[in-house]
C-alpha cells in the first residue's frame, strides 16, 4: 500500500520531537543515533533502582552519540543535597548535561527534598552548569494532587526557576485523548503561561500494553476511552496519530512539540517519530503492517 500524501501542518508540528528512554543499552543508543536527527533530546527516565554511576554513564553515551541527554531528577527519591550535587557534577563533567527534567517522584517518604519545587529553589542547579529545566504537568490531573494545587505548583515552579535564571519548558504526562489535551493546553495559555510545552504521547504499541501503562500512571480519562472502544483504531499497534492531527490543526497553542513515551520500545518509537515528522499520515498503522 502506498503512503498517504504528506500533511505539512502535522509534519511541522511533529518535527521537533523528543523521546523518553528507560535504561537504553549501548547498542540501543548507537542504533537510536542512526534513526533520529543529531541533537534530538533524549530524556533519561528516573528508574528507582538505577545508580548514579549508571545515570552518568548513560548520559555520556547519549552525548557521545550526538544526542542531547536530558536527565530526570526525582526530588523525593534524593537521599540528600550532597547526592544531588554529586550527580549533577558527574553529569556536567562526563556528559556536559545542561538540561534536566525535575519531577516530584511518587515516594511516600521523601529524602532531603519534599518536591520538585524544593529542588528548583535549593538544589543550586545553576552553580553546576544547568541552564534549563523541564517541569511536569498533567492534562488529566494527578491521582494524589488536587487540580488547584497542580495549577499553583506550576506557577510556583516557573517563578522559582526564573528567579534562578533557568530557562523553563513544560513536559506533560501522556494522554490518549486529543480533546482533553487541547482543552488543557488552552487553559494553560489562557492563564498567561507562554513557556514551550512538550506534549506527552504514548508511542505506538499494543492495546494491552497501553492499558497497563494507563492504569499504572493514573491516566483515567484516556483509559476509559480505550476500554469503551472510543479511542481511534483499537487494532494492531495504536499510536498518537489523532493527537498529532488535532494539535497541529489547532494553530493557536504557542510553542508546542511531541514528547514520546517509548512504551513499545525506544527504537520503535524513534522510527514512528521520524515517520510522523516526515508527514506520513497514519504512521502507527503503517508501522503495525511492517512489524
Amino acid at each position: 500500500m502506498s503512503a498517504a500524501a504528506p500533511a505539512p501542518d502535522a509534519a511541522a508540528f511533529a518535527g521537533h520531537f523528543s523521546l523518553e528512554a528507560t535504561r537504553p543499552t549501548a547498542t540501543e543508543i548507537a542504533k537510536l543515533a542512526d534513526i533520529v536527527p543529531a541533537t534530538t533530546p533524549i530524556y533519561f527516565s528516573a528508574v528507582p533502582t538505577i545508580t548514579r554511576q549508571e545515570i552518568v554513564a548513560a548520559a555520556a553515551a547519549l552525548r557521545k552519540a550526538g544526542l542531547e541527554p536530558i536527565i530526570h531528577i526525582a526530588a523525593r527519591r534524593l537521599a540528600g543535597a550532597a547526592d544531588l550535587q554529586e550527580l549533577l557534577s558527574g553529569l556536567r563533567g562526563d556528559a556536559d548535561v545542561r538540561r534536566l527534567l525535575v519531577i516530584g517522584g511518587d515516594v511516600d517518604t521523601p529524602g532531603a527534598f519534599a518536591d520538585a519545587l524544593a529542588v528548583i529553589q535549593k538544589g543550586r542547579l545553576r552553580e553546576t552548569g544547568i541552564e534549563e529545566i523541564g517541569i511536569g504537568a498533567y492534562p488529566e490531573g494527578h491521582p494524589r494532587i488536587p487540580a488547584g494545587r497542580l495549577e499553583s505548583a506550576l506557577d510556583e515552579k516557573i517563578a522559582a526557576a526564573t528567579a534562578q535564571e533557568l530557562r523553563v519548558h513544560i513536559v506533560s504526562q501522556f494522554s490518549f485523548s486529543p480533546e482533553r489535551i487541547l482543552a488543557w493546553m488552552r487553559q494553560v495559555r489562557a492563564s498567561g503561561i507562554g513557556k514551550p510545552i512538550k506534549i506527552g504521547m504514548a508511542g505506538p504499541t499494543s492495546v494491552p500494553a497501553l492499558l497497563r501503562y494507563a492504569r499504572r500512571c493514573g491516566v483515567a480519562a484516556s483509559l476509559r476511552g480505550l476500554v469503551s472502544g472510543v479511542a481511534h483504531g483499537l487494532v494492531g499497534h495504536v499510536g498518537p496519530d489523532r493527537i498529532i492531527e488535532t494539535l497541529s490543526a489547532a494553530g493557536d497553542l504557542g510553542e508546542v512539540a511531541p514528547h514520546y513515551f517509548s512504551f513499545g520500545g525506544t527504537l520503535e518509537t524513534a522510527r514512528y517519530a521520524c515517520e510522523a515528522a516526515a508527514g506520513r499520515h497514519g504512521a502507527s498503522r503503517a508501522m503495525a503492517r511492517t512489524n
